[in-house]
C-alpha cells in the first residue's frame, strides 16, 4: 500500500504533535527530535518554528511540514544532479563506461572499461549501456 504525500505529512505531524492539537510547538519539536537522536536547543527550536510558521501563531501546521519536506526533496534533487554531472563529464546527459572509468580514477579506484560496463549494466534499466539521470536517481535511492 502506497502512502500518499498528504498522508505522509499528516503522519509526520502526528509524530511531533504530542498534545494532539494538530500543531507542533517548539517544545514538541525539540522533544521529538531528542527521541530520535537529534539535539536542538530551546532557542534553536523557537527559531526553526518561527522561520517555518506560515500563519504567525508560533506553531507548525501540516502545510508548514509539507513545505519543509518539499524543500528537502528539491535540495536532494539538486544534489543528485550535481553528483550526476560529475560522472557525466562529457555533458551528453548519460554516464558512459568511459566517464565512469574517468570518475572512478579521480576517486582513486582503477577499473577497466569492461568492469565499468558491468557496473553500469546492474542499474541500466532500459539496456542502452548508459545510465540516465532517472536511472541514477533510482540507483542512489
Amino acid at each position: 500500500m502506497e502512502i500518499t504525500s498528504a498522508a505522509h505529512y499528516d503522519r509526520v505531524l502526528r509524530y511531533f504533535d504530542e498534545d494532539g492539537d494538530g500543531k507542533i510547538s517548539p517544545s514538541e519539536l525539540r522533544n521529538r527530535l531528542g527521541l530520535i537522536g537529534g539535539e536542538l536547543l530551546p532557542a534553536e527550536a523557537e527559531a526553526a518554528v518561527e522561520s517555518l510558521d506560515s500563519d504567525g501563531d508560533g506553531l507548525l501546521c501540516v502545510g508548514d511540514i509539507e513545505r519543509l519536506l518539499d524543500v528537502g526533496e528539491e535540495e536532494k534533487l539538486k544534489d543528485l544532479r550535481e553528483a550526476f554531472g560529475l560522472y557525466d563529464a562529457e555533458g551528453c546527459g548519460f554516464i558512459t563506461p568511459k566517464s565512469l572509468k574517468r570518475m572512478l580514477k579521480k576517486l582513486g579506484e582503477t577499473k577497466s572499461t569492461a568492469e565499468c560496463k558491468v557496473m553500469i549494466r546492474r542499474f541500466d534499466l532500459n539496456g542502452d549501456g548508459l545510465i540516465s539521470f532517472e536511472e541514477f536517481q533510482i540507483m542512489m535511492a
